[in-house]
């Protein structure tokens, strides 16, 4: 179903204020780049800001929602019979498939090595969005919670791992796109 008109303009807000902010980062660094400079670059408020993004932090991590949900539903409408490695690994690559593949991936990667206010909060995000495609697992699969941790704490630590190294050798977003892919087969491939 096609988003409708307050939607779409709530959205192409938020991306412009990603694009202001993402422009900014480059240009003047993370730390000497301020909420108020990201919204006059988007020719926005501060207040408009606010309504779409609770920190700075936050837009960089934009998208983060929008996936953990493209994973969830994965696991929650999946077909029956289905069975559970299967699923987690179509969660994981709806969420690859919905990640952003512009520059704002690679600066989120650079960034996170050298931010620590920005580290804490994508360990946040992680931490609650692990929790949601943990209790779609439990909700979905006859399943206890330690296995689904494990399970979910697996994929993600795998792509996770995965994305970091191919950031390391420089790849570029489509080879990052295939190491998160093959990381997250890796996880529920069981060895040879």
């Amino acid at each position: 179903m096609e988003p409708g008109l307050r939607e779409r303009k709530k959205q192409r807000t938020r991306d412009a204020l990603v694009a202001a902010a993402v422009d900014l980062f480059q240009r003047q660094g993370y730390e000497h780049t301020t909420v108020a400079q990201i919204a006059e670059a988007a020719e926005l408020s501060t207040r408009t800001f606010f309504l779409h993004f609770p920190t700075k932090e936050d837009v960089l991590l934009a998208n983060t929602d929008r996936r953990i949900a493209a994973g969830v539903q994965a696991i929650t409408t999946h077909r029956a019979n289905t069975p559970l490695a299967t699923v987690l690994l179509t969660a994981m690559e709806r969420m690859i498939d919905d990640a952003d593949p512009s520059d704002l991936t690679q600066l989120r990667a650079q960034l996170l090595v050298r931010t620590p206010a920005l580290q804490a909060r994508l360990f946040q995000r992680l931490f609650s969005g692990q929790t949601a495609l943990i209790d779609a697992l439990t909700t979905t699969f006859d399943v206890d919670r330690v296995e689904a941790a494990a399970r979910v704490g697996a994929m993600i630590g795998a792509v996770n791992a995965a994305t970091l190294a191919s950031l390391d050798q420089g790849d570029p977003p489509s080879r990052q796109r295939e190491a998160m892919t093959r990381a997250a087969r890796l996880a529920v491939t069981p060895p040879a």
